[in-house]
Parts: C-alpha cells; structure tokens; sequence
C-alpha cells in the first residue's frame, strides 16, 4: 500500500491595503506603488481586500466605500467589477470553496488506503484553511447573508465538500477501519478541522498546517487512546494495522 506523502501548501494570501492613487482608483489598474502585486488583476485585488476587511469587520459592518479605498477604486468603478456587494461576497465565499473542493477531490479519487486517505485529506484542508484564512472566516461567519439563488448554490458546493469527508469515511467503514460514517460522524470530523480557521495561525507556529492536520487525525482515530506503536520499516500507517 503506498504511503500518504504531504502536499504542497497553498501559497498565502497577504490581507494587503492599499491606499485610493486618482488615475489607477478611475481605471482600476493595480497601484504597485501602494503593495499591490503587479501581476494582481483588479478582480483578484478586489476578492483579496474584501475577505481581509469582512474577516476583520463582518459583512454587515463594511461599507462599499470602504471597500473602494481599501482596493484603490472610486464607487463607480468597484461597482463595474462587482455588480454588488452581496455578488462580491458570494464570488469570494465560491471561490474558496471551489478551491477546497478541487484539492479534496484528488485525495478522494486516489488508490489510498481509507487511512492514509482521512489524512491527506485533512493536510488539505487544514492547508487551505491556513492559506486562505481570511476567506474562510468570511465562508462560515457571513453565509447567512446570501439569500436567494446565491445561497443555495453556495450551499450545495459546501455540501459537495462535505461529501469528500462522508466518502472517505465510508470507505473506511466498507474496509472494516471505521465505526461510522453517519451524519453525526462526518460533521464532527469536519467541524474538528474546520474550527482551526479560529486558533491556528501558522505564521505564529509552532506547527505547520501538516503538524496540526496529522495532530487532529491522531485525534479522530485514536481520540484520547495511545495509538498502537507505527513501524518505522516505510509502510503506510494503514500497513501496520
């Protein structure tokens, strides 16, 4: 059975603010003189600023013309890239998700082991959720605030995502390594993860997001047990079982 190797970490996000420039704010055009990244697209800019600001002050307590200055555009022009501020939330909110949908997706459709697969799929994860932390604040703080069409299709991606973690267990299950795979079950597990968005920061460290990831698997598969002794011969942990 191979064994689970780490993944690569997504490349961080930096909450940058830049300061309105006349020209640049009117057209739209990145300000590389107030931070932002030359390559940055407007739209890119404008996601990443929204999640540092409503990660920051919440949905509701961020005005548009805040945003505008945050970005470096005038009202009129964040409006053209937005449409509105309930269309930037949810292109900010499905980004993310689709991110973590498309990672968590690859570890499922591997040949690994239900074992070494739970915890790939965690380092994913939690690798995300230490990336985009902004957006993830802003994914399970403010859904509430989408209504409509908008809410739904968010929704049913979260619920896509979620369905990574209820496979994976099932598939554990079917090989006789897990209990359960019910509802309870696969939210709890996600909940575990999900819920470093709040304490882990790995900037401060000590643990990398890979630390912390394989930390809560141990968690969840040994919960406060002493986990049988691993050979160190260069079998998977599913192998020595």
């Amino acid at each position: 059975m191979p064994k689970q190797q780490g993944v690569d970490t997504a490349e961080s996000t930096a909450a940058v603010t830049a300061e309105p420039s006349s020209d640049r704010a009117e057209s739209g055009e990145p300000d590389v003189e107030n931070g932002a990244p030359p390559e940055e697209s407007t739209q890119e800019r404008i996601l990443r600023v929204a999640a540092e600001v409503f990660a920051r002050k919440g949905y509701h307590g961020t005005g548009v013309a805040e945003l505008g200055d945050a970005a470096g555009l005038k009202r009129g022009a964040l409006y053209y890239h937005i449409g509105s501020k309930e269309d930037l939330l949810y292109n900010l909110s499905k980004r993310h998700v689709e991110e973590a949908l498309a990672r968590g997706k690859r570890v499922v459709e591997s040949d690994l082991h239900p074992i070494d697969k739970l915890r790939a799929l965690a380092r994913e994860h939690v690798q995300t959720i230490a990336a985009r932390r902004d957006e993830v604040t802003v994914v399970l703080r403010e859904q509430h605030a989408l209504s409509g069409t908008r809410a739904r299709a968010l929704s049913k991606l979260r619920h896509q995502h979620q369905d990574l973690f209820a496979q994976v267990l099932q598939e554990g299950v079917d090989a006789g390594v897990f209990r359960s795979a019910d509802s309870v079950t696969v939210l709890g597990v996600l909940g575990l993860f999900n819920w470093t968005y709040v304490w882990f920061d790995h900037a401060k460290g000590p643990l990398t997001p890979e630390q912390v990831a394989d930390k809560l698997t141990d968690l969840v598969l040994y919960g406060q047990l002493v986990p049988p002794s691993r050979k160190s011969n260069g079998k998977s942990e599913s192998a020595t079982r």
